[in-house]
């Protein structure tokens, strides 16, 4: 019967002892790597968590060996671990940190940080609606973060100058 569906007990039984072991294989570098490991803080983040995803689908699917799956995955939070402490110490902040971007200063957008950003104005206002923006004197300012995610931050409230160090931009902030 299961033969029929294009599988056997045999590869059930080799996903699900790949799954469990995959699981705790992550469970363990993720506590050696920490939680930064499987955090979307950059672009860079961002892909290694893509590539992490990957190899466990791969690896439960059978498509990679469990060796060569946890070989992966073991090279990846290493990788990540590495990247995460160089770029601690600044080593490698500016190659493969993205840098955040002022894209409202109050009412005025910033057009050529728009066009740096190759961000349309229909997404900053579906940002700006997204974050229940119902007027623009609303806005004390829109920064696009080193993850592609917006922060909008509100008029009326006082913002303290570290949070905004950094932003390309910021002197627009007065």
């Amino acid at each position: 019967m299961l033969e029929r569906l294009g599988t056997s007990w045999t590869g059930l039984a080799v996903v699900v002892v790949s799954g469990v072991v995959v699981y705790l294989v992550v469970i363990a570098l993720s506590r050696f790597a920490g939680v930064r490991s499987l955090a979307k803080m950059s672009s860079f983040d961002f892909a290694a968590t893509v590539a992490v995803g990957s190899t466990i689908a791969s690896t439960l699917v059978g498509s990679a060996s469990l060796a060569t799956g946890a070989l992966g995955l073991a090279l990846l939070f290493g990788l990540q671990y590495l990247v995460a402490t160089l770029r601690r110490r600044g080593v490698l902040r500016g190659l493969v940190d993205n840098e955040p971007i002022l894209l409202m200063a109050g009412r005025e957008v910033v057009e050529g940080n728009l066009r740096h950003a190759r961000v349309s104005r229909e997404e900053l206002w579906s940002q700006l609606r997204l974050n229940g923006v119902q007027r623009l004197d609303q806005v004390h300012a829109v920064v696009m973060e080193t993850t592609g995610d917006f922060s909008v931050l509100k008029a009326g409230e006082p913002v303290d100058a570290e949070l905004v160090h950094g932003i390309r931009g910021r002197e627009l902030l007065g």
